[in-house]
């Protein structure tokens, strides 16, 4: 029988004659199988487009990455949300009965789809009332999996999120997928899973939740944003009530037991959950993201593969670095308390200006209140200006360690704590660097050929600028119109004479050599002012051009990441050190860095020695911008360069003091502590020196130390006392007086705020500049209005970036009340009696810095 004979019996030929009703009949049966087939062929084509069976595998067993110390101690980890995961019999029995009896009562019925429950939902939907129908698998499903399936409504989303619960419940036991869906659903607040809701919101574990508090959590699934308890307590506790009403009728709860509990009120105890990002937070955020990078590009999943990256950041450094910033950051901001209590008035017009600033004043006049009368209103709202003067006159710092000799970062401290303030001031902040710019100065003049024996007139001092106007940089002591070398004119900081040296080389040869150097992302503004750091850049910039000085001029580009492995050990990736570039003259290096000496030695940043007792060939430079806005220190030793900043970030805000607003005692403190331990715990060896880069510079050395005859002014010893006349020594290291009426202007927009470019093992991620808001996430990118006293570098609305503030007069805070030279209180004198805020490691025995592999 042929197939078409076959066919016409399974199939005959309708009758014309027949009836149309049964004609009708047939072509109905028709579409309905055609509709099937399509259907089918339709869910066939879909199958491949959802997760596969080993994708879901893997979302189970998810590893998060792990980051180490060069010592193999946890710095952090990378998880995919901030999520403790716990086991089904860690979490309340409440937490699974409320979610059964709410979410999916047949669970333990289904396969992965309710088709009751389905059916009942496509009818209440028809009717214009439509409800949810999917089970707690298809919810995992679309948890999981968000971009794969999608959240719209409709067949197509369906239709993948009934597959993938079908693939789920062939791989997953029930216990299994209830584990995994309470381990994965969102709660608001940064908080993933039942055990970071159980923290957030009633400050205690999931094993420990009562009924009630179970209830509300299971309530916020249909709604977290709807239902959120902390700003809608009425709804969450009527939705709570439904969860219990449920219960009821799924004989999980006892009818006179929810009468009780139903009227109880709600009850929270709200803490936001930060995610913990280790010791070293800011450098583990930059660190992520050309991780991120890295991993996308070899086909790995950071947040699920279990990767182990290799950090060259040293455990024991990192420790007393956070220490370090502690105990500096407490003392300066009991003087900025102290001063500030005096000098914030209400109604003067610096605090009237961050009023109109705020956000509140910025919400109320988008309510349509006048803005003189929100001004008002919340000058006299007392919470709020005593929060407003918190946050404005909190002091910050940054501290920055790097090994000059393979570019190793070994300590990364962003601010005073992530929690507060999670802008990066090492890497992304931008600020003047005042004097500490200036050694680039005296090394162009060493390429022009002057020496450090050469004399200058400490003199007035007048350049022409363009448009008939004049710079007139002073010193804070005034001239003294006495004969000085170059070499002391570093040491003491002079203004005068370096301005004099710069017009001598040109501020373009200046800008040339500090890029060479290591200056190489922010940009520099090649006029005469930049001999006083008046181009903001970045406190790893300096450190890294320092690290150029501190290695005879050869530039080591910092390196972050050695190695990336497997969590079995198997190695993915190594990171060499890259071949230094050779950035200029190693025997002007030489003589600029014997220059450098005396600042530790007799000049500025004599403290290192007299009060922190430390040892060997050290050379700096110490650094104070107008108004004291900045304090800089950076400190170079043979085998560690550390850099600090300190300062505000709004840069109207001050610490009122012109004593404790200097370098020498606002950052230098930070650099001693931390390098006193580190040379105490023996990571430092005293007696080497720096290198020459010259070969047999060894015998120059010797035989100038042999007949006392030193190559340049300045070079000095650790042992050998100030022999200049006090008279003719500075207080501090004095900041630029500018007598120009306009400030000059801060680096262009679209420069990178990194500062990592060229670094193996680390790219420059891109860096967003967060401003103040209440408590809430960690890292904001929303850029502030402008004037709102942003640090150096943040993009502004008009495409620009906040230029510098730059008073006249010689010091002090520039605006409203009188500068306040208060003393350190008593309890403060000795940094030891400061108590460490971050608990000393249990560190493992590591070899001296530089002789690790």
């Amino acid at each position: 029988m042929t197939f078409s004979a076959a066919l016409k019996r399974l199939w005959p030929p309708v009758d014309p004659q027949a009836p149309r009703r049964r004609r009708w009949l047939r072509a109905l049966v028709l579409a309905m199988l055609a509709a099937l087939a399509a259907l089918v062929l339709y869910i066939l084509v879909l199958i491949p487009l959802t997760p596969s069976i080993h994708d879901l595998r893997n979302a189970k067993v998810e590893v998060p990455a792990k980051v180490l110390f060069a010592d193999g101690k946890l710095l952090t980890e990378y998880k995919r949300s901030n999520r403790v995961w716990v086991k089904l019999d860690e979490v309340s029995p409440h937490v699974v009965n409320a979610l059964i009896a709410t979410e999916d009562h047949r669970f333990y019925d289904h396969h992965g789809m309710d088709l009751r429950r389905t059916a009942g939902s496509v009818i209440w939907t028809l009717m214009g009332r439509p409800q949810g129908g999917s089970t707690l698998t298809q919810q995992l499903a679309r948890n999981l999996y968000p971009k794969e399936i999608g959240r719209s409504r409709s067949i197509h989303r369906k239709l993948k999120e009934a597959i993938t619960a079908f693939k789920i419940e062939a791989v997953y036991s029930k216990d299994e997928i209830l584990e995994t869906y309470l381990n994965t659903v969102p709660f608001l607040y940064n908080a993933y899973g039942i055990e970071m809701a159980a923290r957030t919101y009633f400050d205690k574990p999931a094993s420990k939740l009562s009924l009630l508090e179970s209830a509300t959590l299971v309530g916020m699934l249909k709604g977290t944003a709807y239902y959120n308890p902390v700003l809608n307590p009425e709804r969450a506790t009527n939705r709570r009530n439904t969860v219990l009403g449920q219960m009821v009728k799924r004989d999980k709860l006892a009818q006179p037991e929810y009468d009780k509990l139903a009227k109880r009120p709600l009850k929270l105890d709200f803490e936001r959950q930060p995610e913990l990002m280790g010791p070293a937070p800011h450098f583990a955020q930059q660190l992520r993201q050309w991780l991120i990078n890295w991993a996308d590009a070899n086909d790995y999943d950071l947040y699920a593969d279990g990767l182990v990256i290799h950090t060259t950041l040293d455990s024991r450094l990192q420790t007393w670095a956070n220490q370090a910033v502690a105990r500096q950051g407490k003392r300066l901001q009991t003087i900025a308390d102290q001063n500030w209590a005096k000098a914030w008035d209400v109604d003067g017009d610096l605090v009237q200006g961050l009023v109109r600033e705020s956000e509140a004043f910025a919400k109320a006049k988008a309510e349509g209140e006048d803005a003189e009368a929100a001004l008002a209103r919340l000058t006299h709202d007392a919470a709020f200006m005593r929060q407003l003067k918190t946050d404005k006159t909190r002091i910050q710092l940054g501290l920055y360690a790097q090994d000059p000799r393979n570019g190793h970062v070994l300590a990364w401290v962003g601010s005073r704590g992530y929690v507060d303030d999670a802008f990066d001031h090492v890497a992304a902040a931008r600020r003047q660097p005042g004097s500490t710019f200036k050694p680039f100065v005296y090394g162009a003049a060493l390429q022009e050929g002057l020496k450090p024996g050469d004399t200058f007139v400490d003199e007035a001092v007048t350049i022409p600028l363009s448009g008939g106007r004049v710079w007139q940089p002073r010193d804070a002591g005034g001239p003294t119109g006495q004969t000085m070398t170059l070499a002391d004119g570093l040491a003491y900081s002079k203004n005068t004479i370096t301005a004099q040296v710069m017009n001598r080389v040109g501020p373009e040869r200046v800008a040339s050599l500090a890029r060479a150097l290591g200056v190489r992302e922010s940009e520099l503004d090649p006029v005469p002012a930049l001999s006083l750091g008046t181009s903001p850049v970045s406190l790893q910039e300096m450190v890294q051009a320092y690290a150029t000085l501190a290695n005879a001029g050869q530039y080591q580009a910092m390196m972050a990441v050695t190695r990336i492995a497997t969590r079995d050990g198997e190695v993915l990736a190594e990171f060499a050190t890259a071949k230094p570039d050779q950035a200029w003259n190693p025997a002007l290096n030489s003589e600029l860095v014997d220059m450098m000496r005396g600042v530790i030695d007799k000049g500025t940043g004599r403290a290192i020695r007299s009060q922190w007792g430390l040892r060997g060939k050290l050379a700096g430079k110490t650094g104070t911008t107008q108004g004291n806005a900045d304090g800089w220190f950076i400190l170079m030793q043979p085998q560690m360069v550390v850099g600090a900043w300190a300062g505000f970030n709004d840069q109207r805000i001050t610490l009122r003091s012109d004593r404790w607003g200097q370098g020498a005692q606002s950052a230098l403190p930070a650099v001693g502590d931390l390098m006193a331990r580190a040379q105490g715990a023996g990571l430092l060896d005293a007696k080497l020196d720096f290198p020459t880069g010259q070969g047999g510079g060894g015998i120059a050395d010797w035989l100038a130390e042999l007949f006392g005859k030193q190559r340049g002014e300045g070079k000095g010893s650790e042992d050998v006392p100030d022999s200049t006349p006090a008279a003719q020594r500075p207080p501090a290291d004095p900041a630029p007086v500018v007598t120009d009426t306009q400030p000059w202007q801060g680096p262009a927009s679209g420069e990178s705020s990194a500062g990592m470019n060229g670094a193996p093992g680390m790219a420059p991620p891109p860096v967003a500049s967060p401003t103040p808001l209440p408590p809430g996430p960690p890292v904001q990118t929303t850029p502030p209005p402008p004037g709102t006293g942003t640090p150096v570098g943040t993009p502004l609305n008009n495409g620009g970036f906040a230029p510098p503030v730059i008073d006249s007069g010689s010091g002090g805070a520039g605006r409203g009340a009188p500068v306040v030279n208060d003393p350190l209180p008593p309890e403060f004198s000795d940094a030891s009696q400061v108590p460490d805020s971050t608990p000393a490691a249990t560190v493992r025995e590591l070899p001296p810095l530089g002789t690790r592999p």
